[in-house]
């Protein structure tokens, strides 16, 4: 939510951003790197050094304290990063006035800093964080707002880019080895299921729909929780999934044209405020109840919470652990 900012609060900020640094430079060839320098700083007169490090992500670099104390995860893919590295951000975003559920437990303690289209500058000020981790999927003149605070890494929303996210995330923490852990752990599991999936998958059709405002929405295979079924376990890529660029409506009717064996339906009540029963309205809807996923009883609504990014590694892990549990019965 906006707000409109005192004087106070805007003497506050002027004075904060005369020392905050925005960091984006062009990175080395490495996706995810660090370096470390010494830096000059003048204060009241006096010369002193601070310890600064560059972070390489992404193509590019962010320029952060070597020893960060205090982050703010301004998206809710890095809170989902930052509960299963175990990372304590100063802040996070809410929904509904609260730490999303699903992952409250793990981020207990931070304060609220506003929702995820843009959060309140003047609480993220507060805080005095070493860095802000935000999202790709900001505009520009949010991703303004925040580099004058300090230094903002745009986390990826893409998928693909998990391991990327949960590195540099965990280099921020001084969380190397648990991340590595974590992607060693997930590649084994995957290993293990892709043997089962060449045999019970290669003939299958599977969707991923979200439920957003009562309509059904699909993603590119690179996209969401995609990537787990169709990069991950190598089930094949439905022609409808391979013709989509971006997220994209599905109409009832096309459902059925497609037919799909098997369905993992999401629906978050926060996305779903006007149509709270579109839910149930699919499911009786007798379109809906003569497609052969429901037929076999192949539907499986929020497996895992339905919140979840899809894109992170938190996902990705309790999403790999649903479709193992669902698809190799």
């Amino acid at each position: 939510m906006k707000r409109g900012w005192g004087f106070g609060a805007v003497a506050i900020l002027t004075l904060a951003l005369a020392g905050c640094t925005a960091g984006n430079e062009q990175a080395t060839n490495e996706d995810t790197e660090v370096s470390q320098q010494e830096t000059t700083t003048v204060s009241a007169g006096e010369t002193t050094k601070s310890a600064t490090q560059t972070i390489s992500y992404l193509g590019k670099d962010y320029k952060v304290p070597t020893q960060v104390n205090s982050i703010v995860a301004a998206s809710l893919e890095a809170m989902e990063d930052a509960a299963i590295l175990g990372i304590k951000p100063a802040g996070v975003l809410q929904i509904g006035g609260e730490i999303p559920t699903y992952i409250a437990d793990d981020l207990a303690g931070a304060e609220l800093i506003g929702d995820k289209r843009e959060p309140n500058p003047e609480s993220i000020l507060a805080l005095q964080p070493d860095v802000i981790v935000g999202t790709s999927k900001w505009g520009e003149d949010v991703v303004e707002k925040m580099n004058k605070i300090q230094t903002m890494i745009p986390y990826s929303h893409i998928s693909t880019n998990w391991k990327e996210n949960l590195t540099v995330l965990a280099q921020l923490g001084g969380k190397e080895a648990e991340a590595e852990k974590i992607i060693a752990d997930y590649e084994t599991k995957v290993a293990d299921a892709q043997s089962l999936a060449t045999k019970q998958l290669a003939d299958k059709e599977i969707l991923i729909i979200r439920i957003r405002g009562g309509l059904m929405y699909i993603y590119p295979q690179d996209v969401y929780l995609n990537p787990v079924l169709y990069e991950d376990l190598g089930a094949p890529v439905p022609e409808i999934i391979a013709k989509t660029e971006a997220q994209a409506e599905i109409t009832l009717e096309t459902l059925a044209e497609v037919n799909p064996d098997a369905i993992f339906l999401q629906f978050e009540t926060s996305e779903n405020a006007e149509a709270p029963k579109s839910l149930e309205e699919l499911q009786s809807n007798p379109i809906f109840a003569n497609l052969a996923a429901t037929k076999a009883s192949q539907v499986y609504v929020n497996s895992i919470d339905p919140l979840a990014q899809g894109g992170t590694a938190w996902s990705k892990v309790k999403f790999l652990d649903a479709a193992y549990e669902n698809l190799f019965q």
